[in-house]
């Protein structure tokens, strides 16, 4: 059993910093392990993974099929690819002022949607994702890694039954809340058929309040190739930072070549 660990852009991440922040995932004997796609800039933002018993994993081996999970935080590539992504949605406040700035700047984005709120708030996104992804965020944004397996399971089940529904794409795709893992997680996701994906930036609106510039600039500088951006169309006030200088990242980033794609639209860029 192996787990593939690389490296993505021009920040490298040492392989001892990965480890520590919790890199390793196993579903137990015979099952496989975790296998990760392309790993992250990490070093000073270690990943929580929770355990106990929780992550206990279901004692039929032929539930999980082959037993081996994707775990992607960005791709490492020399083009400059960017996944621009967002969790938590759909919203009446800030998720139609995403949509509205992607389609005037022609952007494919990732949505990873809350299933409860895209069950209360579906006509925000019904027929506006037409070149976007959609993905799993949940049901109700709980930590899954506090869930058996069998509560994992029947949470992302009952979310991607409801993700159907509202926009018409079949998920392939999660993240979990708060990007906790355990083994009672991976082992829903491998079920389920999904890809788990993280993240190796983020917006970081406390950083810059009130200041949308300033928060662009910082996103601009920063940027590698192969990223997967993390952003939100859900929450507070404060996200409207990100939210409002984004025209500004799009357009800085276009400037310096960079392509806006979808995650599965960067992942297939690896093959």
């Amino acid at each position: 059993m192996r787990a593939r660990v690389t490296e993505c852009g021009a920040k490298r991440s040492r392989r001892r910093d990965l480890l520590r922040g919790g890199a390793l995932v196993t579903f137990g004997a015979g099952l496989g392990v975790v296998g990760f796609a392309e790993a992250a800039d990490v070093v000073d933002r270690k990943l929580p993974l929770r355990g106990g018993a929780a992550s206990a994993v279901p004692d039929r081996p032929d539930l999980l099929g082959g037993g081996r999970l994707e775990l992607n935080w960005c791709v490492r590539t020399e083009r400059k690819l960017v996944a621009l992504t967002f969790d938590d949605g759909p919203g009446p406040d800030w998720t139609p002022m995403v949509l509205d700035t992607l389609h005037q700047h022609d952007v494919r984005a990732t949505f990873f949607m809350v299933g409860e709120r895209a069950r209360r708030h579906g006509d925000l996104v019904r027929g506006r994702l037409a070149g976007h992804e959609v993905g799993s965020h949940s049901w109700a944004h709980h930590d899954l890694a506090r869930l058996s397996y069998e509560e994992a399971y029947d949470d992302l089940a009952r979310t991607h039954q409801e993700l159907v529904a509202v926009t018409g794409q079949e998920p392939r795709l999660l993240r979990p809340p708060y990007g906790h893992l355990a083994g009672s997680t991976a082992a829903a996701a491998v079920r389920m058929g999904y890809q788990m994906v993280l993240w190796s930036q983020q917006m970081r609106e406390a950083e810059f309040p009130g200041d949308p510039a300033g928060q662009a600039r910082q996103i601009i500088a920063d940027m590698q190739p192969g990223t997967i951006l993390l952003a939100h169309d859900v929450g507070n006030d404060q996200r409207l930072v990100s939210i409002r200088g984004l025209p500004e990242i799009i357009d800085q980033l276009r400037a310096r070549g960079y392509e806006f794609v979808t995650v599965s639209q960067l992942l297939a860029v690896r093959h």
